[in-house]
């Protein structure tokens, strides 16, 4: 059967992202100072393979051919994040200009051919010194658990807009937070690798503050023009069964996957359940008085991160990993939450073994139509990996990417039928790189990077993406 093509609005935006510590490489050079990621992909057996991000893609030095790249294909947008240490290399104190300065050059070229830039301040890349340094005696241990790593964030916020405000329009304080928060201190399994649940609350708290400093840092210096917001990933939540029990495990996730964020950015409030569930675990005590309403800055758009949605239920499995979309480990990314058990949900899997459906994008854009009524949605992260592979005449198809990008674009498209005011979407991404810690082994791009010699290949996918943009429509699937 054959449906009617799709038609997006005529100022929709088609784009791609990337993030600094996936593509740029050149980690010594210029005044740059190691992250929290250079420290964790070269601690032994923290990274598959033993990858680092030391080269990745080479895009330091090969920016110039990679935006011409990206005009070829017609991208009208990129999303790019900013290397703190790069910028500033102990995280306090005055910028490199050097480093500043690639970042100028990078919004030129993509201004002079026609791209429109998105900034990400934060993409995970922490400066190695604010997690190493903290007051001593701190119970905290230096990062994001520490209050004065979000006043940094707040000091580098500025620099950066400071720097690029006359070029760039679009702002992000921060990249998927729940990553930074969860993964990077709870379960040990992201940079800088720690495993302790209340360090990840407190990280949360102190996320979700840097996020109101730095947005109010950003308005301050920017053009009035400007427009500022965040990336969150919500995690699209549904229980196993509607049994009450099943219903509780969907609350409890929902809690700290998404409102753990969402109710401080949006309402400037912890939701009582949320502290309820945490209360064995930390009495929240440092949440200090004005936090939250620093929190809630006005969102100019809400940037929505989606891959696969979560199936939960109570009664954890008595062994196996967590089926959480974020790989086993030894130490759950979930505090408060350890009744709750993973469940894979129906459908084909891409190489990250996620499932495939689009439904879940689209109970988002609705969802986030009415808890922000009036903010503006952009699609930030959309995309899939597959086990790509030059054939025999260099070329690469990736039929399995085309339609896992059709049928989200058909979900977007569905919602913004229903009402939700989506501007944009970018594909994530827009070329192979550092798939933090599963290293190389893992293809998410557009564009098929041969780590060898660096060269791009623009797979099928991209192609088809480049047709999709220039006309605004998507193709109807011969079903």
């Amino acid at each position: 059967m054959t449906h009617a093509n799709l038609r997006f609005p005529a100022s929709f935006v088609w784009g791609a992202a990337t993030a600094a510590y996936q593509i740029e490489g050149a980690v010594r050079e210029d005044g740059r100072t190691p992250s929290i990621w250079d420290t964790f992909s070269h601690t032994p057996g923290k990274v598959l393979g033993g990858d680092t991000g030391d080269v990745a893609c080479d895009h330091f030095h090969r920016w110039r051919d990679d935006v011409r790249l990206m005009a070829d294909l017609g991208i009208g947008a990129y999303r790019f994040s900013v290397s703190w240490p790069r910028v500033q290399p102990t995280g306090r104190g005055p910028a490199v200009q050097r480093g500043l300065d690639f970042y100028r050059a990078l919004v030129d070229e993509l201004l002079a051919h026609g791209i429109t830039p998105m900034v990400t301040l934060y993409h995970w890349d922490l400066p190695q010194e604010l997690e190493s340094a903290f007051p001593s005696g701190s119970p905290a241990g230096g990062g994001w658990p520490e209050r004065d790593t979000a006043y940094r964030f707040e000091e580098y916020a500025g620099i950066v807009a400071g720097a690029l405000g006359d070029r760039v329009e679009l702002w992000a304080t921060l990249n998927e937070p729940w990553c930074s928060a969860f993964l990077g201190y709870g379960s040990g399994v992201h940079a800088p690798g720690r495993t302790d649940p209340e360090a990840a609350l407190r990280a949360a708290h102190h996320l979700n503050l840097a996020h109101g400093l730095g947005a109010r840092a950003l308005r301050a210096a920017l053009p009035t023009r400007a427009r500022v917001g965040v990336c969150l990933n919500p995690s699209a939540v549904r229980p196993l069964t509607p049994s009450a029990a099943d219903l509780d495990a969907r609350r409890r996730i929902d809690a700290l996957a998404n409102r753990v964020f969402t109710g401080p950015m949006l309402r400037g409030t912890y939701d009582d359940d949320l502290l309820a569930d945490t209360a064995r675990i930390t009495d929240w005590s440092f949440v200090r008085d004005r936090d939250l309403a620093t929190a809630r800055q006005p969102l100019d758009f809400l940037g929505i991160n989606y891959y696969s949605p979560a199936v939960v239920s109570a009664a954890p499995h008595a062994d196996g990993p967590r089926l959480d979309g974020h790989g086993a480990a030894d130490h759950s990314p979930w505090p408060g939450a350890d009744s709750v058990s993973f469940h894979r949900a129906p459908g084909e899997l891409t190489a990250m073994d996620w499932p495939v459906d689009p439904t879940g994008l689209k109970d988002l854009l609705l969802e986030y139509t009415a808890q922000a009524p009036g903010v503006p949605l952009f699609v930030t992260e959309n995309g899939a990996a597959y086990d790509d592979k030059p054939g025999a005449g260099g070329q690469v198809h990736d039929p399995d990417r085309i339609r896992y990008l059709h049928g989200h674009l058909t979900a977007v498209h569905e919602a913004i039928l229903a009402g939700a005011d989506v501007r944009g979407y970018f594909l994530w991404s827009l070329m192979d790189n550092f798939e933090w810690a599963y290293g190389y082994s893992k293809r998410f791009g557009a564009v098929y990077v041969d780590y060898e010699t660096q060269e791009r290949t623009p797979k099928s996918s991209a192609h088809w993406y480049a047709k999709v943009a220039a006309s605004g429509e998507l193709r109807a699937a011969e079903e």
